[in-house]
């Protein structure tokens, strides 16, 4: 085999609480993707779309995860990889960590297997260190791995599949541009004990209610006074999509990532259908170009065709 056609699928990460270390994955949008082995040591980008990302590989995050990759086995050959986003980067449902997880399972098949899931997280988080600065996994772990997960831990790479119910999210997509490494600049960089107290038992709980099946306690534990505060601020309307949700029958959410994507998780997709429709009310009002998403929780992650 010396070509592969995958889709990577969108993922939330943050996920109220779980700041940097909670995360799923959604059933669309996905990025779709190609990777074929060459024979030269290189990695090509090809980019089937109009966002015009960078096609020097160590600009890419696609790229900069394959020659990872490369490096880790001493290959002497290399991969070209032909990429259509769907994923609108910027939107704060993990565009890079699609592409980045996309190219690594998929160049994984092509070489027989030889990483693990984790293994590939870890290749792929070189992606997300050029994206946004950092190397958290929280949309890479549900990209790969598929359905809700936990990073416990990035050094060393650690990560915690959760049980959960069935689950829809609704999730709108304003059509404005938040940078992921803009966004954690305006992060406290210290936090009162009684809050993070807070935090971590939101998060406790909200693990435990997942894997329980517990819609109720997964609406109490939805809960977010550190991060949210700061970030919503740059979000138009965030206070009032949010509130219109739940009275439409959402259990919760926040802020998908760093934003501007906002999700709400709900127990039925006739919910999830009335909480998109609140959303659209909403900012159908601000003149703000959006676009909406209802997705069931995916239980795999990227998609070999």
């Amino acid at each position: 085999m010396d070509e592969i056609r995958i889709l990577a699928p969108a993922t939330v990460s943050n996920v109220v609480c779980g700041f940097d270390c909670l995360g799923f994955a959604l059933e669309k949008p996905c990025d779709e993707m190609t990777v074929r082995r060459i024979a030269e040591k290189t990695v090509r980008i090809i980019n089937r779309d109009d966002f015009r990302l960078p096609t020097e590989p160590s600009q890419n995050v696609a790229g900069v995860a394959l020659l990872a990759m490369l490096d880790a086995i001493g290959a002497d050959f290399g991969f070209e990889v032909e990429i259509t986003k769907r994923i609108k980067p910027g939107s704060g449902i993990g565009s890079s960590a699609a592409s980045a997880c996309g190219a690594v399972v998929a160049a994984n098949r092509l070489i027989g297997d030889r990483f693990s899931k984790l293994e590939l997280v870890g290749l792929a988080m070189e992606g997300e260190m050029l994206a946004s600065g950092s190397r958290h996994a929280d949309n890479l772990a549900p990209c790969v791995f598929g359905g809700f997960t936990l990073v416990r831990s990035t050094e060393p790479l650690d990560v915690v599949p959760i049980d959960f119910p069935p689950l829809f999210a609704a999730v709108i997509h304003p059509q404005i541009e938040i940078k992921t490494s803009e966004a954690r600049a305006m992060l406290p960089r210290q936090v009162p004990l009684k809050e993070a107290v807070r935090n971590w038992s939101n998060l406790g709980s909200l693990v435990a209610a997942l894997a329980q099946g517990d819609y109720d306690l997964i609406s109490r534990s939805m809960e977010d006074t550190i991060v949210e505060p700061v970030r919503k601020l740059m979000i138009p309307k965030f206070d009032e999509i949010k509130q219109r949700s739940i009275a439409a029958g959402a259990l919760g959410g926040g802020i998908s990532g760093s934003g501007p994507a906002i999700f709400m998780l709900s127990e039925t997709q006739a919910t999830a259908n009335n909480v998109e429709n609140a959303m659209r009310s909403v900012y159908s009002q601000t003149g703000i170009s959006f676009n909406t998403y209802i997705s069931r929780i995916r239980p795999t992650g990227v998609n070999i065709l």
